[in-house]
C-alpha cells in the first residue's frame, strides 16, 4: 500500500513552529473572532493517522483534553510508556522513517500527518513528505525551533494553492516533486 504524507503547520514569518522555549503561545495572538480552525478539521477528514515526535505528543497532552479521534503514533526512543488517559488513543512507536511507513501501512493506514519539528526535518531529509501545508503568521520570533532541514532538499516544491485566512495568515498547500 502507497501512503501518502502530509506536513500541516504553522510557522512564524521566519520559519519557526515554536519559540526558543518551545512556547506555542504566540500562535494565540492571532485575531480570530469566529475561532475558525483554517481548514484543520477538513484536512482531518482526509488523514488515516498521526505520527508526532516526542515533543509534539508531550505538548498536546500539555493541553489537557486530547484533540485526536484519529490514531496517534508518537515516534520516541527515550519514552518508557504513555500516558493511560491516551490508552487506544495513542501508541508508542519506535522506528526509523522508512520502517514506520512500512508498519503504518501494514495496519492499513494509508494517509499520514507527519507531526513535530525533528520528525517532520527527518521526513523531508529521508525524502518521504509528498505534500506541506504551511500556514504563515505574521509574528517574528527571532529564533526557536525550526521545521526545515539545515541541508538543501533535492526534491522541487509545486505550488497547489495559496490564501489569506483572517486577513493576516496566509496558507499555502506544496506538492512535493519528485
Amino acid at each position: 500500500m502507497i501512503t501518502k504524507n502530509t506536513v500541516y503547520l504553522a510557522q512564524s514569518l521566519d520559519g519557526f513552529i515554536a519559540d526558543q522555549q518551545g512556547g506555542i503561545d504566540w500562535l494565540s495572538a492571532i485575531d480570530n473572532p469566529q475561532h475558525s480552525d483554517l481548514g484543520f478539521a477538513e484536512f482531518m477528514t482526509e488523514i488515516d493517522a498521526l505520527v508526532m515526535g516526542r515533543n509534539t505528543f508531550e505538548q498536546v497532552i500539555s493541553f489537557g483534553q486530547w484533540p485526536y479521534d484519529k490514531p496517534v503514533y508518537v515516534v520516541s526512543h527515550s519514552l518508557a510508556k504513555l500516558p493511560p488517559q491516551v490508552q487506544g488513543k495513542a501508541y508508542l512507536i519506535r522506528a526509523g522513517e522508512r520502517e514506520l511507513i512500512n508498519q503504518l501501512s501494514s495496519l492499513g493506514h494509508s494517509r499520514l500527518y507527519i507531526d513535530g519539528g525533528k520528525l517532520v526535518k527527518n521526513f523531508i531529509r529521508a525524502g518521504l513528505i509528498d505534500e506541506l501545508i504551511v500556514t504563515t503568521v505574521p509574528v517574528i520570533l527571532g529564533g526557536g525551533i525550526s521545521w526545515l532541514p539545515d541541508a538543501k532538499v533535492p526534491h522541487k516544491l509545486e505550488l497547489v494553492s495559496s490564501q489569506v485566512l483572517l486577513n493576516q495568515l496566509v496558507q499555502s498547500k506544496y506538492k512535493v516533486l519528485r
